[in-house]
């Protein structure tokens, strides 16, 4: 039963941007001619997710059950002013942080994660299995799959699983079972480290992973971000948003969230599109993935192997193999092929930051709103900070999403 508080602020229904697109998104193409990869989705994703993969419906019903579920793991997750950062930086406009690190997994992660398990389970298969860069996204579906008495094999990126081992321990107190990606359990796993004993791995390859395994294992493979379905799911976090502002009266002049393929920004900023059309939005990542201002706007793969199709998007190549930085999440080489549009289009602008301003930002926050902040969502919040000292004198509202905390990421300050 959902609270008549609850149900004032959690949506019934998911937003998908896909009708208010400036132009129609180029479809996915298939990214090898000896087999269709494009009729391989429908071997690997639940037939409701792929589906909506593709719909052209602006809303999708959201079911009753997982609307309970959303309740159940903290949604509706809170919209604080921050006051005491407005005190700090002198800002005579108003600071709004939408707080994603309040669900029980501690990330906006769990919002599809849910959702996929729910028609995975629908469907009646073994399991669910997928990649994960920091940790949230495995955490997440870990947590979903174990509600829908699910089991779940996580593939996390090599370099992550050394930095990040209490991630680690959480996907196992969930019944997850985890392995360092590149891995033993695949043919294309071995065949990295046939290759390359030492390899860290990417976000690319945990994909190919996972994907392979679904498809030797009658898993369904549940989709972290990019795809354009769990962009749809996460809108939960953006139609709240919309909704808390209006129940205070405020409008949101600019927007500020961190991009690693795009699910929490899409999520995030999407519902705004239509009926705010001068609300500024900014995406941001780490200059060290560079991929807005240094990829190609261009078809490309989705993960390394090439089983995925090739969908167009801003991307630095899936071979790409980033620095290991702190923030997991925002090593993807690419992002959704809708954000890309979109930021292609001069609709949504974009940031890159270091990993030096987000620990100062994620300091400067903690010592202010007393929240320790994701490195993922650091960089929001460097660009936010950013973005204040560059508009000092101007009194605008900005809203910023801290997609997830960072307790269990303090190794970052060591």
């Amino acid at each position: 039963m959902i609270s008549a508080i609850n149900s004032e602020i959690i949506p019934e229904n998911w937003y998908n941007v896909i009708p208010d697109l400036p132009e129609p998104l180029p479809p996915p193409k298939d990214s090898k001619a000896e087999f269709s990869s494009i009729n391989l989705l429908n071997k690997i994703l639940p037939k409701e997710v792929l589906r909506q993969e593709f719909t052209f419906k602006r809303y999708e019903k959201i079911p009753d059950e997982v609307i309970e579920q959303y309740e159940q793991i903290g949604r509706p997750t809170p919209l604080i002013r921050a006051k005491n950062l407005e005190k700090y930086l002198d800002y005579g406009g108003k600071i709004f942080y939408k707080f994603e690190g309040a669900t029980a997994t501690g990330s906006h992660k769990i919002n599809t994660a849910i959702a996929q398990a729910y028609y995975a389970k629908n469907e009646g298969v073994n399991g669910v299995t997928t990649e994960t860069g920091a940790g949230q996204w495995g955490s997440a579906t870990a947590l979903a799959a174990s509600l829908y008495k699910l089991p779940a094999q996580i593939f996390m990126v090599k370099v992550s699983f050394i930095q990040k081992p209490l991630r680690k321990i959480v996907m196992n107190l969930y019944n997850g079972n985890v392995v360092p990606s590149p891995s033993n359990l695949t043919e294309y796993g071995r065949k990295i480290l046939s290759e390359n004993p030492d390899h860290p791995g990417t976000l690319g390859i945990g994909i190919s992973e996972a994907v392979e395994y679904a498809l030797d294992h009658d898993y369904r493979y549940m989709v972290a971000s990019v795809m354009n379905s769990a962009l749809t799911h996460q809108s939960v976090i953006g139609l709240e948003t919309k909704k808390q502002l209006e129940l205070i009266g405020e409008h949101a002049d600019v927007l500020i969230g961190c991009v690693g393929g795009g699910s929490n920004f899409g999520g995030f900023t999407f519902p705004f599109i239509p009926d705010h059309p001068d609300t500024e939005i900014i995406a941001t990542t780490a200059d060290e993935v560079p991929k807005f201002s240094k990829g190609d706007y261009k078809y490309d793969l989705m993960d390394s192997a090439g089983v995925l199709p090739e969908v167009r998007m801003y991307s630095l190549g899936a071979d790409f193999v980033p620095p290991t930085i702190y923030a997991g999440g925002l090593r993807y080489h690419g992002a959704s092929p809708s954000l890309s549009l979109l930021i292609n289009k001069g609709r949504i602008k974009s940031d890159e930051v270091n990993q030096e301003e987000v620990k100062n930002a994620i300091r400067t926050f903690a010592n202010t709103q007393g929240i320790i902040a994701a490195p993922e969502s650091g960089h929001a919040i460097a660009t936010m900070l950013n973005y204040v000292k560059a508009h000092k004198n101007e009194k605008k509202t900005i809203v910023v999403n801290v997609s997830g905390h960072g307790l269990l990421d303090l190794s970052i300050f060591q």
